[in-house]
């Protein structure tokens, strides 16, 4: 599946082209020093989950059914969580690894693993999923690729993309 992500102004627009030659396109505002969903890309193709946000996606969803999926399984926030569907495990557990990596980046360091990996698996716990599989060295990945996309994204102008293939299921 190829991703590509467009920096606007106050808006960046994600479009997805599947295998399939399906498309799906979307907007959402900046949240961040880098689009919430390229993280969402650095862990899940990093970490193996084929049913995170972008498992979806590849599925056939739409980026903006994924909160009403999220809903339907069970689970709608860490505050009003319920056991979710098996099949949703991967999502959730996604989710707080990628606020993980958000909290420790936007308080002003990377953070080191272990506090990355306690924050994940806090916010599972809360979600009444397991813990994430993640070790430090998988963070130090995670990590990598977000410093990586980050300097690449500081220097594009309005209107520019960054393009992506995501290693899924069915790609």
């Amino acid at each position: 599946m190829r991703i590509t992500i467009t920096k606007g102004e106050r808006e960046d627009r994600l479009d997805i082209e599947r295998p399939d030659g399906s498309r799906a396109a979307t907007q959402f505002p900046h949240k961040g020093p880098i689009p919430h969903d390229f993280v969402h890309y650095a862990v899940e193709s990093e970490l193996g989950f084929d049913r995170g946000f972008w498992g979806l996606v590849e599925s056939g969803h739409h980026p903006e059914e994924v909160q009403d999926i999220a809903k339907a399984a069970g689970h709608a926030s860490a505050k009003r969580a319920q056991v979710p569907s098996a099949d949703f495990v991967d999502a959730i557990q996604a989710e707080r690894i990628v606020e993980a990596f958000e909290a420790a980046h936007w308080s002003g360091g990377a953070g080191d693993p272990a506090g990355i990996i306690y924050m994940a698996n806090a916010g599972c716990e809360q979600s009444l999923v397991p813990a994430a599989p993640m070790d430090a060295p998988a963070v130090q990945r995670i990590r990598s690729r977000i410093a990586d996309f980050m300097g690449r994204w500081k220097t594009l102008a309005p209107g520019e993309s960054i393009a992506l293939e995501w290693p899924g299921s069915s790609s």
